[in-house]
C-alpha cells in the first residue's frame, strides 16, 4: 500500500496516453465532489489511493455491477460519494454530457408503456453488458445507462445521479417503469446496481419482473423483491417527468403516434424515430439477423430487407413485398398480428366471436393468473387486440395466461385513467365490463 500511496503523489503527464497516467488523471478528476470544492490534495493520501484503485478498475474494464463515480444525490452530506467502477455521467455515444454536467435540463415526458417498451428493445437485441462502450442508440451499456435509455434521458447517468431525476416512492406505490436502486456507499467495489420494475408476478408481491442490464446481456426475469442480494438496501424511485398514459404514443418513447406515419418516413436518406421503431418491431418478429447493429433512425438496406422478409412471411408478393412498409405492414407489426419472419405460425383464429350484444359474464379473477390456461384467457386476449391493445403479443393471443396478457391488460387499464392496484394488469369485473362493453 505504501508504494501505491507514493505512486499517487506523482503528477500525471497531461500529454501521456499510457494507462497509468490516464488512470491518475481520472483519479484526480473524481477524487472529490464538486460541491465540496475539493481537489485530490485536500484529502488524505489513503483516500486518493482508494479513488485511484477505482479509476484503474474502470480503465481495465473490471469491477462490479453498476457503481458510479459521481456524488451521492441529495447534497446534504459533506462526504463525497466514493469513486466506483461504473463510469460517469456521459453524453450520447460517450460525447460530452449536457452543459450543466448532469443531464438535468428540462426532462422529456414519457409514459410507463414507453419506458417498458424501450427496456424490452434492449432485451430483444440482447445488448452486451459493458461499463465503457455504447450501444447504437447512444447509451452506455451498463445498468444506469440502460435506465437512462429507458427513461429517454439525453445522457447516460449513474446510480448516484439517477435519484436526482426521480422521486422516492414506497414499495406499495411501485408500478411498471419505476426503478429500484442500490448504492453501496460503504464498499462501492461490491457493486451498486439498478433494475427497472416491470410489475408484480403474483398477489403476494414477493417477486417482480425485473428488466436489467447485467452480464452477459440485457435480461428480463422474475426476481425476488427487492433483489437477489442486498435486498433491504434497494430503494424504489419514480422518474420525475412521467407522463400519463394515453394519446396514442408509440413504444419508441418519442411520443409518436402508433397510427401509420406515412410511406414517406421510410425511404433512402430518411432519418426519424419511426425507422427505429419499425426496426425494433421487426426484430421482435424475427428480423434480428438482418441487422449487424441497431436498429437505428437512419433508413438503410437492412431495414428494407427485414421489412421485405416480414412481408413475404405474410404470403405477399410483388409490390406488396417490396421492402417498404405500408399501412398493412405497420398495423401487423404494431398489433402483433400475422406470421413471424422465422416461419412461426400465425395467431390462432378467433374461436369465440365478439359478443353480439351485452357483456360476457366475468369468469372470476382466478382465471387470470400465471400458469392458468382456459378459453377465458383467449377471449380476453382477442378482445384486447380488437381494442388496439395487443402490442405486447409476439404471436396471437392464446389460452395460456402470460406476461404479454398482463401487460396488454395493464395498458388498457392505464388508458382508462386507472392507477396503482387498479392498473396491475389483472382483469377484475370492472375492467372486463369496460373492455367488452
Amino acid at each position: 500500500m505504501t508504494d501505491l500511496l507514493d505512486f499517487d503523489e506523482v503528477e500525471p503527464d497531461t500529454d501521456c496516453i499510457c494507462a497509468g497516467c490516464t488512470a491518475r488523471r481520472r483519479a484526480r478528476l473524481h477524487a472529490a465532489s464538486v460541491r465540496d470544492g475539493g481537489h485530490a490534495s485536500s484529502h488524505s493520501r489513503r483516500r486518493r489511493a482508494a479513488v485511484l484503485v477505482a479509476a484503474v478498475g474502470t480503465a481495465i474494464g473490471g469491477g462490479a455491477l453498476g457503481a458510479a463515480a459521481t456524488p451521492a444525490p441529495g447534497g446534504t452530506s459533506s462526504t463525497p460519494a466514493p469513486g466506483t467502477p461504473q463510469g460517469e455521467v456521459s453524453g450520447r455515444f460517450g460525447e460530452s454530457p449536457p452543459a450543466d454536467g448532469a443531464g438535468r435540463r428540462a426532462l422529456q415526458g414519457i409514459t410507463r408503456e414507453q419506458i417498458i417498451a424501450r427496456a424490452q428493445g434492449w432485451v430483444d437485441q440482447k445488448v452486451p453488458y459493458s461499463m465503457s462502450t455504447y450501444w447504437t442508440d447512444g447509451y452506455r451499456q451498463d445498468c444506469s445507462g440502460y435506465v437512462s435509455m429507458a427513461w429517454g434521458l439525453d445522457s447516460s447517468q449513474t446510480t448516484w445521479t439517477l435519484p436526482d431525476l426521480a422521486d422516492r416512492i414506497t414499495k406499495d406505490e411501485l408500478q411498471p417503469g419505476d426503478v429500484l436502486i442500490y448504492n453501496n456507499a460503504a464498499n462501492p467495489q461490491a457493486g451498486s446496481h439498478v433494475t427497472i420494475f416491470g410489475g408484480w408476478t403474483d398477489s403476494t408481491r414477493t417477486g417482480y419482473l425485473a428488466y436489467e442490464q447485467t452480464s452477459p446481456a440485457t435480461t428480463r426475469r422474475t426476481t425476488p423483491y427487492a433483489y437477489w442480494s442486498n435486498s433491504a438496501s434497494y430503494l424504489p424511485y419514480r422518474y420525475r417527468a412521467l407522463s400519463p398514459a394515453g394519446g396514442g404514443a408509440s413504444s419508441d418513447g418519442a411520443g409518436q403516434s402508433t397510427a401509420f406515419p406515412g410511406a414517406d418516413k421510410f425511404a433512402p436518406g430518411r432519418s426519424n424515430a419511426y425507422v427505429t421503431e419499425l426496426g425494433r418491431m421487426l426484430v421482435r418478429r424475427g428480423a434480428g439477423r438482418f441487422y449487424t447493429e441497431g436498429p437505428g433512425p437512419d433508413w438503410g438496406e437492412a431495414d428494407r430487407r427485414a421489412t421485405e422478409a416480414f412481408q413475404l412471411a405474410q404470403g405477399w408478393t410483388g409490390a406488396e413485398a417490396d421492402g417498404y412498409p405500408g399501412r398493412d405492414t405497420w398495423d401487423h407489426l404494431v398489433n402483433g398480428t400475422g406470421r413471424n419472419i422465422d416461419g412461426g405460425s400465425p395467431p390462432p383464429p378467433t374461436t369465440t366471436p365478439p359478443p353480439a350484444s351485452g357483456v360476457p359474464p366475468f369468469p372470476g379473477a382466478a382465471s387470470f393468473a400465471p400458469g392458468m390456461s382456459n378459453s377465458h384467457v383467449q377471449l380476453l386476449g382477442e378482445q384486447l387486440v380488437r381494442k388496439g391493445f395487443g402490442r405486447y403479443y409476439t404471436q396471437g393471443p392464446g389460452p395460456v395466461w402470460t406476461e404479454s396478457d398482463r401487460l396488454n391488460v395493464q395498458a388498457f387499464q392505464l388508458s382508462l385513467g386507472l392507477r396503482g392496484s387498479e392498473a396491475d394488469g389483472y382483469p377484475g369485473p370492472d375492467t372486463w365490463r369496460r373492455l367488452f362493453g
